[in-house]
């Protein structure tokens, strides 16, 4: 199967797909691009997001759809559990972390990252959104020593690429250090970033 992931290697959920190709050893071509709104590009992925996977059969969007296509495929190691509930769980998981504390995180990109204000009402937001989060998803996560158990799943590569990045807003825009005082944040991160899987999307981020 010809694979081709579209997007940009600075981009968060574009380096979820990224690892998860990468861990399950399977063959891919990188098309770097950025979101846009070009007829060409929206016949493939009809919002212009990325990222955007291009298969022998057709085009694929939303990182967690492409995550779940991938596994469905059988090549290489899966990273859900086999049970159905602790399936469930570890999707639970990534509807959290997604919707919970990256898409909040998220608001705040232009203005710390590319120059883009933000009111301080909108920080106010932010960050009541960021605490609420991480409150729950406390509740949720086991940290044994991953996330959902002793096993390393999907929810973990996740993890890497959303709550390590909102770590960040919450420091730069609320002096609030997540990163070092939310117990097992920092643990988890460190191990996940001695994955070869992740030591290579890391290395090949512009």
């Amino acid at each position: 199967m010809s694979i081709k992931l579209y997007g940009m290697t600075y981009s968060n959920y574009y380096n979820m797909v990224k690892v998860v190709l990468i861990e399950k050893g399977m063959e891919f071509e990188e098309v770097h691009l950025l979101p846009n709104q070009e007829t060409e590009y929206l016949a493939k992925s009809p919002m212009g997001k990325v990222p955007c996977l291009e298969t022998d059969e057709g085009f694929l969007t939303e990182t967690g759809v492409i995550i779940d296509y991938l596994d469905a495929l059988g090549q290489g190691p899966s990273f859900y559990p086999q049970d159905a509930f602790a399936k469930a769980k570890v999707q639970e998981l990534i509807r959290h972390m997604e919707l919970y504390i990256e898409l909040p995180a998220r608001r705040l990109y232009g203005d710390l990252f590319f120059g883009r204000p933000v009111s301080d009402e909108e920080k106010a937001k932010v960050k009541e959104l960021l605490e609420k989060g991480f409150t729950s998803f406390a509740k949720l996560a086991r940290y044994d020593p991953y996330i959902a158990g002793s096993e390393i799943t999907y929810a973990d590569f996740f993890f890497c690429f959303s709550v390590g990045i909102a770590t960040t807003v919450c420091k730069k825009a609320f002096d609030w250090d997540a990163y070092n005082e939310i117990p097992h944040i920092r643990e988890l991160l460190d191990t996940l970033n001695e994955r070869e899987s992740v030591k290579r999307a890391q290395a090949d981020r512009v």
